[in-house]
């Protein structure tokens, strides 16, 4: 790409990389503190994000691969905490999401496109709609929590043991699993999970 070395779009594809990095450090965290809550539910959750968060970064680096060898110098501010707060970590993770989706990438893609590069601008709105995709599922978590529902459903539904894939039909899950007997925070509901057909 004639004129990538000293371009914006060369920057701003180091500082999603590095967003996208620490945005799966962040969400491991959360996923231990909800662990150690007894959510291993939405320590799952973490989890899965953390790693599509992984493969954003991937998508991001390899386009930087014609940059081998080099040393890219960026500045850029990460939130931190809060820490033990498992509906908290949520809405900050919402709030992250939601400002990739609506700000950071589109703008991004903005300048790779004026600069050219089009297939980086892709890359840049492709991911913005999967951040939307992870903001809207760390909110319908936290909004679940507040409204002491993650449990409790206003009608029969399916849910789902974690450990060992027993489905229950019911309006609560079961306070433990009756097969393997994991306690509730094992427990998601069925059209949550997407690994569940």
């Amino acid at each position: 790409m004639k004129g990538f070395a000293k371009s914006e779009t060369r920057l701003n594809l180091m500082r999603a990389f590095a967003g996208e990095s620490q945005a799966r450090n962040r969400y491991t965290f959360a996923a231990e503190t909800a662990r150690k809550e007894k959510l291993p539910s939405v320590s799952a959750v973490f989890l899965y994000t953390a790693d599509q968060e992984r493969e954003h970064a991937k998508v991001f680096f390899d386009l930087l691969k014609q940059c081998d060898g080099d040393t890219i110098e960026i500045t850029g501010g990460y939130p931190v905490g809060p820490y033990n707060d498992v509906e908290k970590l949520l809405r900050a993770a919402q709030h992250a999401e939601y400002e990739e989706h609506g700000d950071v990438y589109p703008a991004f893609a903005e300048i790779a496109e004026k600069e050219g590069f089009l297939d980086v601008a892709g890359s840049f709105r492709q991911i913005a709609e999967i951040e939307k995709t992870h903001g809207d599922r760390f909110g319908y978590l936290a909004d679940l929590i507040e409204q002491e529902k993650l449990f409790v459903a206003d009608k029969k539904t399916g849910w789902v043991c974690l450990n060992c894939g027993n489905i229950i039909e019911s309006v609560k899950a079961p306070k433990s699993c009756p097969v393997c007997h994991h306690d509730q925070g094992y427990f998601v509901r069925l059209d949550f999970a997407p690994w569940v057909p």
